[in-house]
């Protein structure tokens, strides 16, 4: 089964940035079949999309991290990537990785990224 191991979150102050990185554990997975995407998650709310990058590295922002947010990815490596920076913190949620737009994969554990001075 795939599964997807999501790093790199922390706690950060206003306007400071962080890398995400998100792998796929399994070796024969078609990764580079799919649009992956990063999603966030605040508790009470609903998981919302916000960047997503087609096997040609085609990109679609949310409004909200537009400018700011950088999504990558790397084929062979079978890994995506978030760089955020401007961090506000109302970019404070749980991070996680998946196919866009629906996240058809079993969610991962996410990784926490808060945004405090």
């Amino acid at each position: 089964q795939v599964q997807l191991v999501e790093s790199g979150g922390g706690l950060v102050q206003p306007g400071g940035s962080l890398r995400l990185s998100c792998a796929v554990s399994k070796s024969n997975f078609g990764f580079d079949m799919y649009v992956m995407g990063w999603y966030r998650q605040v508790p009470g709310k609903q998981r919302d999309l916000v960047a997503s990058i087609t096997s040609g590295s085609a990109t679609v922002y949310a409004d909200s991290v537009k400018g700011r947010f950088s999504i990558s990815r790397d084929n062979v490596r079978k890994a995506v990537y978030l760089q955020m920076n401007s961090l506000k913190p109302e970019d404070t949620a749980v991070y996680y990785c998946n196919t866009a737009p629906r996240g058809g994969l079993p969610w991962g554990q996410g990784t926490q990224v808060t945004v405090s001075s």
